[in-house]
Protein backbone atom coordinates (compact mmCIF):
# COMPACT_ATOMS: atom_id res chain seq x y z
CA UNK A 1 0.00 0.00 0.00
CA UNK A 2 1.48 3.39 -0.95
CA UNK A 3 1.63 6.25 1.52
CA UNK A 4 -1.05 8.07 -0.51
CA UNK A 5 -3.44 5.18 0.11
CA UNK A 6 -3.03 5.06 3.87
CA UNK A 7 -6.21 5.04 5.90
CA UNK A 8 -7.66 8.51 6.47
CA UNK A 9 -7.34 8.05 10.24
CA UNK A 10 -3.54 7.95 9.79
CA UNK A 11 -3.13 10.44 6.93
CA UNK A 12 -4.90 13.28 8.75
CA UNK A 13 -2.62 13.31 11.83
CA UNK A 14 0.42 13.05 9.58
CA UNK A 15 -0.68 16.15 7.65
CA UNK A 16 -1.15 18.04 10.92
CA UNK A 17 2.30 16.99 12.14
CA UNK A 18 3.89 17.99 8.85
CA UNK A 19 2.33 21.44 9.02
CA UNK A 20 3.56 21.92 12.59
CA UNK A 21 7.06 20.72 11.70
CA UNK A 22 7.19 23.28 8.89
CA UNK A 23 5.89 26.05 11.17
CA UNK A 24 8.36 25.29 13.98
CA UNK A 25 11.24 25.08 11.49
CA UNK A 26 10.37 28.44 9.93
CA UNK A 27 9.90 30.14 13.31
CA UNK A 28 13.23 28.80 14.60
CA UNK A 29 14.97 29.82 11.37
CA UNK A 30 13.44 33.31 11.44
CA UNK A 31 14.43 33.78 15.08
CA UNK A 32 18.01 32.70 14.44
CA UNK A 33 18.32 34.97 11.38
CA UNK A 34 16.94 37.94 13.34
CA UNK A 35 19.47 37.45 16.16
CA UNK A 36 22.32 37.00 13.65
CA UNK A 37 21.31 40.22 11.89
CA UNK A 38 21.17 42.18 15.16
CA UNK A 39 24.40 40.75 16.52
CA UNK A 40 26.26 41.16 13.25
CA UNK A 41 25.78 44.90 13.04
CA UNK A 42 29.02 46.89 13.40
CA UNK A 43 29.39 49.04 16.46
CA UNK A 44 27.78 52.43 15.83
CA UNK A 45 30.39 55.00 14.81
CA UNK A 46 29.14 57.40 17.49
CA UNK A 47 29.85 54.81 20.18
CA UNK A 48 33.31 54.02 18.88
CA UNK A 49 34.16 57.71 18.62
CA UNK A 50 33.45 58.13 22.33
CA UNK A 51 34.82 54.71 23.32
CA UNK A 52 38.20 54.00 21.74
CA UNK A 53 39.90 50.65 21.71
CA UNK A 54 43.00 50.54 23.89
CA UNK A 55 44.98 48.97 21.07
CA UNK A 56 48.46 49.84 19.90
CA UNK A 57 51.61 49.14 21.91
CA UNK A 58 51.40 47.29 25.24
CA UNK A 59 54.25 46.17 27.47
CA UNK A 60 54.27 42.36 27.69
CA UNK A 61 56.03 39.78 29.86
CA UNK A 62 55.52 36.03 30.25
CA UNK A 63 55.48 34.62 33.77
CA UNK A 64 53.64 35.77 36.87
CA UNK A 65 54.37 38.21 39.67
CA UNK A 66 51.59 39.97 41.64
CA UNK A 67 53.82 43.06 41.90
CA UNK A 68 53.41 43.62 38.15
CA UNK A 69 49.92 44.99 38.83
CA UNK A 70 51.36 48.02 40.65
CA UNK A 71 51.63 51.36 38.90
CA UNK A 72 55.27 51.79 39.90
CA UNK A 73 56.40 48.34 38.71
CA UNK A 74 59.41 48.61 36.40
CA UNK A 75 58.39 47.33 32.96
CA UNK A 76 61.15 49.09 31.02
CA UNK A 77 62.76 45.77 30.19
CA UNK A 78 59.54 44.19 28.95
CA UNK A 79 58.93 43.53 25.29
CA UNK A 80 56.36 45.48 23.27
CA UNK A 81 53.30 43.82 21.77
CA UNK A 82 51.07 45.62 19.27
CA UNK A 83 47.36 44.87 19.73
CA UNK A 84 46.30 46.92 16.70
CA UNK A 85 44.09 44.74 14.53
CA UNK A 86 44.23 44.73 10.72
CA UNK A 87 41.25 46.30 8.99
CA UNK A 88 38.12 44.10 8.98
CA UNK A 89 39.83 41.38 11.00
CA UNK A 90 37.69 38.98 13.01
CA UNK A 91 38.14 35.73 14.86
CA UNK A 92 37.43 32.49 13.02
CA UNK A 93 34.68 31.30 15.37
CA UNK A 94 32.06 33.87 16.39
CA UNK A 95 33.27 36.67 14.13
CA UNK A 96 34.44 39.03 16.89
CA UNK A 97 35.95 42.18 15.31
CA UNK A 98 39.40 43.73 15.95
CA UNK A 99 41.01 40.31 16.31
CA UNK A 100 44.79 39.92 16.63
CA UNK A 101 47.03 36.88 17.00
CA UNK A 102 48.12 35.90 20.50
CA UNK A 103 51.54 35.63 22.09
CA UNK A 104 52.41 32.38 20.30
CA UNK A 105 52.55 34.40 17.08
CA UNK A 106 54.65 37.09 18.79
CA UNK A 107 57.77 35.22 19.73
CA UNK A 108 56.44 32.71 22.28
CA UNK A 109 55.41 29.59 20.34
CA UNK A 110 54.11 26.80 22.53
CA UNK A 111 54.07 28.85 25.74
CA UNK A 112 51.08 28.20 28.02
CA UNK A 113 50.54 29.67 31.46
CA UNK A 114 50.64 33.21 32.88
CA UNK A 115 51.62 36.45 31.19
CA UNK A 116 51.06 40.16 31.88
CA UNK A 117 50.12 43.14 29.75
CA UNK A 118 50.59 46.76 30.89
CA UNK A 119 50.06 50.21 29.44
CA UNK A 120 49.49 53.75 30.60
CA UNK A 121 46.00 55.14 30.01
CA UNK A 122 44.96 58.80 30.12
CA UNK A 123 41.27 59.31 30.91
CA UNK A 124 39.74 62.50 29.45
CA UNK A 125 38.94 65.20 31.96
CA UNK A 126 35.37 66.09 32.87
CA UNK A 127 32.59 64.96 35.17
CA UNK A 128 31.75 61.73 33.35
CA UNK A 129 32.01 58.24 34.86
CA UNK A 130 34.26 55.84 32.95
CA UNK A 131 34.38 52.08 32.45
CA UNK A 132 36.75 49.59 30.88
CA UNK A 133 35.21 46.90 28.71
CA UNK A 134 37.30 43.77 29.03
CA UNK A 135 38.78 41.97 26.02
CA UNK A 136 36.11 39.86 24.29
CA UNK A 137 38.59 37.18 23.19
CA UNK A 138 41.24 35.85 25.60
CA UNK A 139 43.05 32.54 26.02
CA UNK A 140 41.65 31.78 28.57
CA UNK A 141 41.14 33.84 31.73
CA UNK A 142 42.29 37.22 33.01
CA UNK A 143 42.31 39.76 35.84
CA UNK A 144 42.21 43.50 35.22
CA UNK A 145 44.00 46.01 37.48
CA UNK A 146 43.84 49.81 37.60
CA UNK A 147 46.85 51.32 39.36
CA UNK A 148 47.34 48.07 41.25
CA UNK A 149 43.69 47.72 42.30
CA UNK A 150 41.94 44.64 40.98
CA UNK A 151 38.69 45.65 39.23
CA UNK A 152 37.60 42.13 38.34
CA UNK A 153 38.24 39.42 35.83
CA UNK A 154 37.02 36.33 34.05
CA UNK A 155 37.47 32.93 35.66
CA UNK A 156 39.50 32.31 38.78
CA UNK A 157 43.28 32.69 38.72
CA UNK A 158 45.82 31.85 41.37
CA UNK A 159 47.01 28.55 42.85
CA UNK A 160 44.10 26.57 41.37
CA UNK A 161 43.00 28.41 38.21
CA UNK A 162 39.52 27.83 36.82
CA UNK A 163 39.03 29.18 33.32
CA UNK A 164 35.71 29.54 31.52
CA UNK A 165 34.67 30.81 28.11
CA UNK A 166 35.46 34.45 27.32
CA UNK A 167 32.48 36.78 27.18
CA UNK A 168 31.86 40.55 27.41
CA UNK A 169 32.81 42.07 30.77
CA UNK A 170 32.58 45.64 32.05
CA UNK A 171 34.57 47.15 34.91
CA UNK A 172 33.85 50.47 36.60
CA UNK A 173 36.83 52.79 37.04
CA UNK A 174 37.26 54.72 40.30
CA UNK A 175 35.18 57.87 40.66
CA UNK A 176 38.29 60.05 40.40
CA UNK A 177 39.53 58.43 37.18
CA UNK A 178 38.40 61.31 34.92
CA UNK A 179 41.38 63.47 34.00
CA UNK A 180 43.82 61.01 35.56
CA UNK A 181 46.70 59.05 34.13
CA UNK A 182 46.94 55.45 35.35
CA UNK A 183 48.44 52.06 34.57
CA UNK A 184 46.10 49.40 33.24
CA UNK A 185 47.49 45.91 33.86
CA UNK A 186 46.00 42.63 32.67
CA UNK A 187 47.09 39.29 34.07
CA UNK A 188 46.26 36.59 31.51
CA UNK A 189 46.31 32.83 31.93
CA UNK A 190 46.27 30.19 29.21
CA UNK A 191 45.13 26.75 30.32
CA UNK A 192 47.85 24.20 29.53
CA UNK A 193 46.72 21.32 27.35
CA UNK A 194 43.65 23.11 26.00
CA UNK A 195 44.02 23.04 22.19
CA UNK A 196 46.61 25.55 21.02
CA UNK A 197 47.41 26.86 17.55
CA UNK A 198 50.13 29.10 16.18
CA UNK A 199 48.02 32.17 17.04
CA UNK A 200 46.95 31.20 20.57
CA UNK A 201 47.81 32.86 23.86
CA UNK A 202 46.53 35.84 25.81
CA UNK A 203 44.50 38.76 24.51
CA UNK A 204 43.10 38.69 20.99
CA UNK A 205 40.92 41.81 21.24
CA UNK A 206 42.08 44.95 23.04
CA UNK A 207 39.94 46.33 25.88
CA UNK A 208 37.92 49.52 25.47
CA UNK A 209 37.86 52.75 27.51
CA UNK A 210 34.35 54.21 27.48
CA UNK A 211 32.29 56.83 29.34
CA UNK A 212 28.75 56.19 30.50
CA UNK A 213 26.19 55.72 29.03
CA UNK A 214 28.17 54.82 25.88
CA UNK A 215 30.00 52.07 27.79
CA UNK A 216 26.75 50.30 28.63
CA UNK A 217 25.43 50.66 25.09
CA UNK A 218 28.64 49.14 23.74
CA UNK A 219 28.50 46.39 26.38
CA UNK A 220 24.98 45.48 25.20
CA UNK A 221 26.19 45.44 21.58
CA UNK A 222 29.02 43.08 22.54
CA UNK A 223 26.57 40.77 24.26
CA UNK A 224 24.28 40.75 21.22
CA UNK A 225 27.28 39.70 19.12
CA UNK A 226 28.10 36.93 21.59
CA UNK A 227 24.49 35.71 21.74
CA UNK A 228 24.32 35.72 17.95
CA UNK A 229 27.47 33.61 17.83
CA UNK A 230 25.85 30.90 19.93
CA UNK A 231 22.14 31.29 19.16
CA UNK A 232 22.10 28.15 17.01
CA UNK A 233 23.64 26.24 19.93
CA UNK A 234 20.57 27.13 21.98
CA UNK A 235 17.77 26.91 19.41
CA UNK A 236 18.83 23.60 17.87
CA UNK A 237 19.10 21.69 21.19
CA UNK A 238 15.70 23.03 22.25
CA UNK A 239 14.18 21.86 18.99
CA UNK A 240 15.92 18.49 19.44
CA UNK A 241 14.36 18.10 22.88
CA UNK A 242 10.99 19.00 21.34
CA UNK A 243 11.53 16.34 18.69
CA UNK A 244 12.32 13.80 21.41
CA UNK A 245 8.97 14.58 23.06
CA UNK A 246 7.16 14.20 19.72
CA UNK A 247 8.99 10.93 18.98
CA UNK A 248 8.15 9.43 22.37
CA UNK A 249 4.49 10.32 21.85
CA UNK A 250 4.49 8.69 18.39
CA UNK A 251 6.56 5.65 19.34
CA UNK A 252 3.71 3.41 20.64
CA UNK A 253 1.94 3.78 17.25
CA UNK A 254 5.04 3.67 15.06
CA UNK A 255 6.15 0.94 12.68
CA UNK A 256 9.75 1.62 13.86
CA UNK A 257 9.61 1.87 17.69
CA UNK A 258 13.18 0.63 18.09
CA UNK A 259 14.50 3.21 15.62
CA UNK A 260 12.64 5.98 17.45
CA UNK A 261 13.90 4.84 20.85
CA UNK A 262 17.54 4.95 19.80
CA UNK A 263 16.97 8.20 17.88
CA UNK A 264 15.76 9.81 21.11
CA UNK A 265 18.95 8.75 22.88
CA UNK A 266 21.09 10.07 20.02
CA UNK A 267 19.14 13.35 19.93
CA UNK A 268 19.57 13.92 23.68
CA UNK A 269 23.33 13.29 23.47
CA UNK A 270 23.68 15.56 20.43
CA UNK A 271 21.57 18.29 22.05
CA UNK A 272 23.64 18.25 25.24
CA UNK A 273 26.84 18.45 23.20
CA UNK A 274 25.57 21.51 21.30
CA UNK A 275 24.11 23.15 24.40
CA UNK A 276 27.42 22.81 26.25
CA UNK A 277 29.03 25.11 23.66
CA UNK A 278 26.65 27.90 24.64
CA UNK A 279 26.88 27.16 28.38
CA UNK A 280 30.68 27.32 28.50
CA UNK A 281 30.75 30.47 26.33
CA UNK A 282 28.10 32.49 28.16
CA UNK A 283 28.15 31.29 31.79
CA UNK A 284 30.49 30.14 34.55
CA UNK A 285 28.69 26.80 34.97
CA UNK A 286 31.32 24.82 33.07
CA UNK A 287 35.08 25.24 33.20
CA UNK A 288 36.98 24.80 29.95
CA UNK A 289 38.74 21.59 31.10
CA UNK A 290 35.39 20.07 32.15
CA UNK A 291 33.82 21.12 28.86
CA UNK A 292 36.68 19.57 26.90
CA UNK A 293 36.45 16.34 28.92
CA UNK A 294 32.72 16.05 28.28
CA UNK A 295 33.23 16.61 24.56
CA UNK A 296 36.05 14.09 24.17
CA UNK A 297 34.92 11.39 26.59
CA UNK A 298 31.12 11.58 26.59
CA UNK A 299 29.30 13.55 23.95
CA UNK A 300 31.34 12.85 20.80
CA UNK A 301 31.96 9.09 21.14
CA UNK A 302 28.56 8.25 22.62
CA UNK A 303 26.48 10.37 20.25
CA UNK A 304 28.20 8.91 17.18
CA UNK A 305 27.70 5.37 18.50
CA UNK A 306 24.05 6.15 19.30
CA UNK A 307 23.40 7.40 15.77
CA UNK A 308 24.99 4.23 14.36
CA UNK A 309 22.71 2.04 16.50
CA UNK A 310 19.77 4.19 15.47
CA UNK A 311 20.25 3.84 11.73
CA UNK A 312 20.95 0.13 12.06
CA UNK A 313 17.29 -0.13 13.10
CA UNK A 314 15.83 1.61 10.08
CA UNK A 315 16.01 -1.49 7.93
CA UNK A 316 13.31 -4.15 8.55
CA UNK A 317 15.84 -6.22 10.51
CA UNK A 318 18.81 -4.75 12.37
CA UNK A 319 22.22 -6.38 12.14
CA UNK A 320 23.51 -7.87 15.38
CA UNK A 321 27.05 -7.81 13.99
CA UNK A 322 26.79 -4.03 13.43
CA UNK A 323 25.40 -3.56 16.94
CA UNK A 324 28.26 -5.55 18.48
CA UNK A 325 30.91 -3.70 16.46
CA UNK A 326 29.32 -0.36 17.39
CA UNK A 327 29.45 -1.13 21.09
CA UNK A 328 33.12 -2.18 20.88
CA UNK A 329 34.04 0.94 18.92
CA UNK A 330 32.02 3.09 21.32
CA UNK A 331 33.98 1.79 24.30
CA UNK A 332 37.20 2.35 22.34
CA UNK A 333 36.18 5.97 21.65
CA UNK A 334 35.39 6.68 25.30
CA UNK A 335 38.67 5.14 26.41
CA UNK A 336 40.63 7.02 23.74
CA UNK A 337 39.08 10.32 24.81
CA UNK A 338 39.73 9.65 28.50
CA UNK A 339 43.36 8.65 27.93
CA UNK A 340 44.00 11.23 25.18
CA UNK A 341 45.08 8.49 22.75
CA UNK A 342 44.50 9.96 19.30
CA UNK A 343 44.93 6.61 17.53
CA UNK A 344 42.09 5.03 19.54
CA UNK A 345 39.80 7.97 18.82
CA UNK A 346 40.62 7.79 15.13
CA UNK A 347 39.91 4.05 14.96
CA UNK A 348 36.61 4.67 16.78
CA UNK A 349 35.47 7.33 14.32
CA UNK A 350 36.66 5.67 11.13
CA UNK A 351 35.28 2.33 12.27
CA UNK A 352 31.84 3.79 12.93
CA UNK A 353 31.98 5.60 9.60
CA UNK A 354 32.61 2.26 7.89
CA UNK A 355 29.62 0.74 9.72
CA UNK A 356 27.44 3.67 8.69
CA UNK A 357 28.46 3.17 5.06
CA UNK A 358 27.44 -0.47 5.41
CA UNK A 359 24.09 0.63 6.85
CA UNK A 360 23.62 2.96 3.85
CA UNK A 361 24.10 -0.05 1.54
CA UNK A 362 21.50 -2.00 3.52
CA UNK A 363 19.02 0.87 3.35
CA UNK A 364 19.53 1.24 -0.40
CA UNK A 365 18.91 -2.48 -0.87
CA UNK A 366 15.85 -2.88 1.30
CA UNK A 367 15.03 0.02 3.57
CA UNK A 368 11.71 1.90 3.58
CA UNK A 369 11.43 5.53 2.45
CA UNK A 370 14.95 5.33 1.06
CA UNK A 371 15.34 8.85 -0.29
CA UNK A 372 14.11 10.61 2.86
CA UNK A 373 16.01 8.25 5.16
CA UNK A 374 19.28 8.65 3.26
CA UNK A 375 18.92 12.45 3.06
CA UNK A 376 18.31 12.61 6.82
CA UNK A 377 21.18 10.26 7.55
CA UNK A 378 23.56 12.22 5.28
CA UNK A 379 22.83 15.52 7.01
CA UNK A 380 23.40 13.95 10.44
CA UNK A 381 26.70 12.45 9.28
CA UNK A 382 27.87 15.85 8.03
CA UNK A 383 27.21 17.19 11.55
CA UNK A 384 28.94 14.25 13.22
CA UNK A 385 32.05 14.16 11.03
CA UNK A 386 32.89 17.87 10.97
CA UNK A 387 36.61 17.34 11.69
CA UNK A 388 37.03 14.81 8.92
CA UNK A 389 35.31 17.10 6.41
CA UNK A 390 37.52 19.97 7.52
CA UNK A 391 40.63 17.88 6.91
CA UNK A 392 39.74 17.61 3.22
CA UNK A 393 39.44 21.37 2.86
CA UNK A 394 35.69 21.95 3.28
CA UNK A 395 35.18 25.26 5.15
CA UNK A 396 33.97 24.65 8.69
CA UNK A 397 32.45 28.08 9.41
CA UNK A 398 30.63 30.62 7.25
CA UNK A 399 29.87 34.20 8.33
CA UNK A 400 26.36 35.35 7.40
CA UNK A 401 25.78 38.88 8.75
CA UNK A 402 29.40 38.76 9.99
CA UNK A 403 28.62 36.10 12.62
CA UNK A 404 30.15 32.63 12.48
CA UNK A 405 27.77 29.74 11.75
CA UNK A 406 29.42 26.33 11.63
CA UNK A 407 28.89 23.58 9.09
CA UNK A 408 27.56 21.41 11.93
CA UNK A 409 24.89 23.99 12.74
CA UNK A 410 23.81 24.15 9.10
CA UNK A 411 23.70 20.35 8.94
CA UNK A 412 21.50 20.04 12.03
CA UNK A 413 19.20 22.77 10.70
CA UNK A 414 18.51 20.42 7.79
CA UNK A 415 18.62 17.15 9.71
CA UNK A 416 16.17 18.02 12.52
CA UNK A 417 13.08 18.74 10.36
CA UNK A 418 13.93 15.83 8.05
CA UNK A 419 14.15 13.47 11.02
CA UNK A 420 10.87 14.82 12.38
CA UNK A 421 9.16 14.15 9.04
CA UNK A 422 10.69 10.68 8.88
CA UNK A 423 9.44 9.79 12.37
CA UNK A 424 5.96 11.11 11.63
CA UNK A 425 5.83 9.02 8.45
CA UNK A 426 6.12 5.86 10.55
CA UNK A 427 2.70 6.39 12.17
CA UNK A 428 0.31 3.45 12.01
CA UNK A 429 -3.50 3.48 12.11
CA UNK A 430 -5.03 3.83 15.57
CA UNK A 431 -6.48 0.35 15.32
CA UNK A 432 -2.95 -1.08 15.29
CA UNK A 433 -2.00 -1.70 18.91
CA UNK A 434 1.47 -3.13 18.38
CA UNK A 435 4.24 -2.76 15.86
CA UNK A 436 3.50 -4.89 12.77
CA UNK A 437 5.69 -7.67 11.56
CA UNK A 438 8.05 -7.19 8.64
CA UNK A 439 5.41 -7.94 5.96
CA UNK A 440 2.88 -5.38 7.22
CA UNK A 441 5.63 -2.79 7.83
CA UNK A 442 6.91 -3.11 4.28
CA UNK A 443 3.41 -2.63 2.86
CA UNK A 444 2.70 0.45 4.97
CA UNK A 445 6.05 2.15 4.30
CA UNK A 446 6.52 1.20 0.65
Amino acid sequence: MSSAARPAETAAPIRVFVVWIIIVTLVALAGAIAVLAIGGRPDPSTLRAAAPLLDGAWRFHIGDDPQWANADADDSGWETMDLSAPASSHDGDVGLPNYVAGWMAHGHPGYQGYAWYRRTVTVPAGNRVWDVLGPTAVDHGYELYWNGVRLGGLGRLGASPRVVGTRPMIFALPADAAGARAVLAIRAYMQPGYGASGESGGMHVAPTLAPRPESHALYRAEWWRTIAGYIAEVIEPLVMFGLVALALWIRPRSSHPSFIGFACIALVLSALKRLDNAIVSCTDLLSLPTYLWLIQVVWMPLSLAAWTLTWNRWCPRSSRAIDAATLVLGVLGVAGGAMHVVAMTRIHRLGLLALLVLIVVRIVRGGPMRIMALATMASILVAQFADELGSIGLPGIWFPFGIGVSRTQYAYAIAIPLLALLIVRTLLPKSTNQAPDKRISDRLLA
